[in-house]
């Protein structure tokens, strides 16, 4: 896991650097024991989100992140993962009771004053059309969650995905016929910085030839489009951004 110390070290680099904004994801963030000294010392320099599975988000660490938030001029955000409509698609990826405590999380957090973003992927049949995330909408709002923030993803397949799925096929690459907008892309305006080095991006960060350095500055430079997600984002514009 990421030190506070190795943070601190980023976050000067990154402000040296014009960075505007700060992202954390895992694995699961809120299990580093330093996690909270780490969101403070970020919010003195930009607004912060934390992508979380939502299962350690009990009430008295709700009430620590809506302090952080209070304390600082910069906003904080907090996204909680869901696969599916409920708990017979969600806790088959996730496990037995997953899918309650995430939702459970997400009350938490609406009750100390933090409105989450619930992100759920392409894997809830229907939910990329209009119909769907109404639906899902509502499903949010039947938890309490008045004014719910929706954010879907698209299905990358890496990883556990290539089991249950099927994985990429060998003609599902970029070409040089694609037009591409450097800019539209995740690769085009950020970076992923972990305990192992800097990768292109958080999709990639188990593929070592996606390992661009040590630093933030080292890791500038282009990077080749020839893994098959980089399909995936320029096909479905993914990006972090609500």
């Amino acid at each position: 896991m990421m030190t506070l110390d190795t943070v601190h070290r980023y976050l000067a680099e990154a402000v040296e650097l014009g960075v505007r904004e700060y992202y954390f994801t895992g694995g699961e963030p809120l299990m580093n024991r330093e996690i909270f000294e780490i969101l403070r010392a970020t919010l003195e320099v930009g607004p912060a989100t934390v992508l979380t599975n939502g299962l350690l988000l009990d009430r008295k660490r709700c009430a620590r992140l809506k302090s952080l938030d209070d304390g600082s001029e910069y906003s904080l955000d907090i996204r909680i993962s869901l696969d599916g409509w409920g708990p017979p698609d969600h806790d088959r990826i996730r496990g037995a009771g997953t899918f309650s405590r995430a939702v459970q999380g997400a009350k938490n957090l609406w009750e100390a004053g933090l409105n989450p973003v619930l992100t759920v992927t392409e894997l809830a049949e229907g939910v990329v059309s209009a119909p769907g995330r109404q639906r899902f909408l509502e499903s949010m709002r039947a938890m309490g969650l008045t004014k719910p923030r929706l954010k879907v993803l698209s299905l990358f397949r890496l990883g556990a995905e290539e089991r249950r799925g099927r994985p990429y096929l060998p003609n599902e690459r970029l070409t040089a016929s694609d037009r591409i907008d450097p800019e539209t892309l995740q690769c085009g305006s950020g970076r992923m910085v972990t305990s192992q080095g800097v990768f292109v991006c958080p999709i990639l960060i188990e593929h070592e030839e996606a390992r661009m350095g040590d630093s933030l500055t080292e890791a500038l430079r282009s990077y080749p489009l020839s893994h098959p997600a980089c399909l995936t984002c320029h096909t479905t514009g993914v990006t972090c951004r609500t």
